[in-house]
């Protein structure tokens, strides 16, 4: 048995226990990432119609769930989304860069408003919408770019996630030190192994509402 069908069972046994797994069919690499969130979305729209929101968010992420359900009581719940906004983006012509996109691909000199593909959140409305409009968008390898590019088709402009009077960023794409009290004013923090998420987790569920 190989690896790849020794990461199968794992996956199924997984799946089956716990009922948390969605596999397409396709290469799950950096570039395909753009098909990865689309199929998402579409799956959010096949399945979840009812939800309010949905939360789109890597495996390096700490998440303060429970500061994320206290912002979202008072957030709209249509055409919403948010995140840390980029509204400078340029694209990198550089072919030896990571996010290299050719003048082919793209032609314009700028993105339009976009939320870092770390962590977002938006209404569950979207989903379908945003899949409609993906019809009239050329992909890109750069997901949360190519989201950006959809919601311009739609008119719908990204909302900056921060807390007065600092302005703070609460999509916090950087990476910080843990420490609960920080972590407790933040929705999201970049940059984690697993085993730093698990055990910074128990500590922070444990003792937030202390903050």
């Amino acid at each position: 048995m190989n690896l790849r069908q020794d990461l199968s069972l794992i996956l199924e046994k997984e799946s089956q226990q716990h009922g948390d797994i969605i596999q397409m069919d396709f290469l799950d690499s950096y570039q395909n990432l753009t098909i990865k969130t689309m199929m998402m979305m579409k799956w959010l729209a096949d399945h979840c119609p009812n939800a309010s929101y949905a939360m789109k968010v890597d495996s390096d992420i700490f998440v303060n769930v429970f500061y994320l359900i206290q912002r979202l009581r008072s957030s709209p719940r249509v055409g919403f989304i948010t995140g840390s906004v980029i509204r400078d983006g340029i694209p990198r012509r550089d072919p030896s860069s990571k996010w290299y996109l050719s003048k082919e691909l793209y032609l314009e000199d700028s993105f339009p408003p976009y939320v870092s593909g770390a962590g977002y959140v938006f209404s569950t409305d979207l989903a379908a919408r945003i899949s409609w409009a993906s019809r009239f968008v050329r992909v890109i390898p750069l997901e949360d770019v190519y989201v950006g590019l959809c919601l311009r088709v739609l008119g719908v402009r990204p909302v900056y996630a921060y807390s007065l009077p600092r302005f703070r960023n609460l999509f916090e794409v950087r990476k910080l030190e843990y420490d609960r009290c920080t972590f407790a004013r933040l929705i999201i923090v970049n940059r984690f192994k697993p085993s730093e998420l698990l055990q910074m987790w128990q500590d922070f569920s444990e003792g937030q509402a202390d903050c």
